[in-house]
């Protein structure tokens, strides 16, 4: 019964969380938030690894996969320039194993 029970609420929890699908566009008042792109990690608020597919996204751990269509995606962003418009700051890494929250006081930007 425990098994069961515990399997139930990791299905539950799966299906609640959002994956980490985003779409960027090019309006700011289009965007859910404010995205800016930092030169180094340690700046950074969250480290990005971009997925090829979507089934790969993360659940708030980093992974984001580019939608094709806002439609599609959980989070609508939009790039600025400056860090003080930013919402959040994010460093794109080539390595998964590297993604991951720096900030966890703002992590819920994304559920």
């Amino acid at each position: 019964m425990k098994v069961l029970l515990s399997f139930f609420i990791f299905l539950l929890s799966t299906m609640i969380c959002n994956a980490q699908k985003v779409f960027s566009t090019d309006q700011a008042y289009q965007a859910d938030i404010k995205v800016k792109v930092v030169e180094h990690s340690y700046q950074a608020d969250l480290v990005v690894f971009r997925v090829e597919h979507s089934y790969q996204a993360g659940k708030n751990d980093g992974r984001w996969f580019f939608t094709d269509h806002a439609y599609q995606a959980a989070k609508k962003i939009f790039f600025v320039d400056n860090s003080y418009q930013a919402d959040l700051k994010i460093y794109f890494t080539t390595n998964a194993y590297q993604a991951g929250w720096k900030n966890k006081s703002i992590k819920h930007l994304l559920y």
